[in-house]
């Protein structure tokens, strides 16, 4: 695997360990997560770059497959350009659904 998409894929897996210690030290709820402005902020900021680095995985190599990758993509430009419009239940919902696939996924393509 080329070192680029190598780099990229472990950006995605520090992001998404990075979401996860933000998270570890409080009850995992909506409205924990709805209350804490700071950890917001900090698991959409790694969201974008989990988006970002899709984008350039995909831009690079069409032939790796990762479950909801363009629409990471789709939020991380959301979040960047509709900042004002963003859902707090979308973004959980992608933390509580959507991350532990990816994670699992992104094991699987660097253990190869």
């Amino acid at each position: 695997m080329d070192n680029d998409l190598k780099g990229w894929l472990f950006d995605i897996l520090n992001a998404i360990m990075e979401i996860e210690s933000f998270l570890a030290n409080q009850p995992s709820s909506f409205s924990n997560y709805e209350a804490d402005l700071r950890t917001k902020r900090a698991v959409e900021r790694n969201i974008e770059i989990i988006g970002e680095a899709m984008n350039r995985i995909l831009k690079k190599d069409e032939t790796i497959i990762l479950t909801n990758s363009r629409k990471f993509v789709d939020v991380r430009n959301r979040i960047i350009h509709g900042y004002d419009s963003v859902s707090d239940q979308v973004i959980w919902g992608i933390v509580v659904n959507h991350l532990p696939i990816l994670q699992s996924e992104i094991k699987q393509l660097l253990n190869e």
